[in-house]
């Protein structure tokens, strides 16, 4: 019949109309800030640095590799690499940004910088009430504002924290693991020989 998917329509815009008011399930406007949804693990809005212990100085997990830097289509993210090295997330020595700078106003959320991370030290925050009143300083994220807790992590993406948390353990085990067979593969040194005596001369 002409005009068939009109009339569909227009009775599924009834149906939800009139629904809205008796069915909880069909009420689709949110009293925010008052009520909030709650935030599906998989969402992200801007990138954040992982670090691991109390200190987010020593326990940040970014190696400065530049691969996120080199790989960000808008070229947000900027890094400067030190000088000397600290240990990593499983031990090894290794280099730290001593700059590391997103401006979050040319950031455009694609998560690329994640996925091509080798050491998962970047992540998606779920944050978003980010607002500032300084368009410039306030929209460019030094390494102290990016860095993040393993803890904060887990709470936003539970399921991919405890992967990753498990995929560290097995590298810290092997890196252990390989340190003591090292440890024990080295020969012990032989003991010091005290210096000959000199003989007496007679007078």
């Amino acid at each position: 019949m002409f005009g068939e998917g009109i009339l569909k329509g227009l009775a599924e815009t009834a149906r939800n109309f009139l629904g809205s008011y008796v069915s909880k399930k069909r009420l689709t406007t949110v009293q925010y800030p008052e009520e909030r949804l709650p935030q599906i693990e998989a969402y992200r809005n801007f990138p954040f640095l992982v670090y691991d212990g109390e200190d987010w100085q020593q326990g940040l997990r970014c190696v400065s590799c530049f691969i996120c830097e080199k790989e960000c289509p808008p070229k947000c993210i900027f890094i400067e690499k030190s000088t000397d090295k600290k240990p990593d997330a499983v031990g090894k020595p290794q280099f730290y940004p001593t700059v590391f700078n997103i401006d979050v106003s040319v950031c455009m959320s694609c998560q690329i910088c994640v996925e091509v991370c080798p050491f998962d030290a970047i992540k998606m925050d779920t944050d978003f009430e980010l607002s500032t009143d300084n368009r410039f300083s306030g929209l460019l994220w030094d390494k102290k504002h990016l860095a993040k807790s393993n803890e904060h992590y887990h709470k936003i993406h539970p399921t991919e924290a405890a992967v990753v948390d498990a995929q560290l353990a097995a590298e810290r085990a092997k890196v252990a693991a390989k340190a003591k067979a090292a440890a024990e593969a080295k020969p012990a040194a032989a003991p010091a020989t005290p210096p000959p005596v000199p003989a007496a001369t007679e007078k």
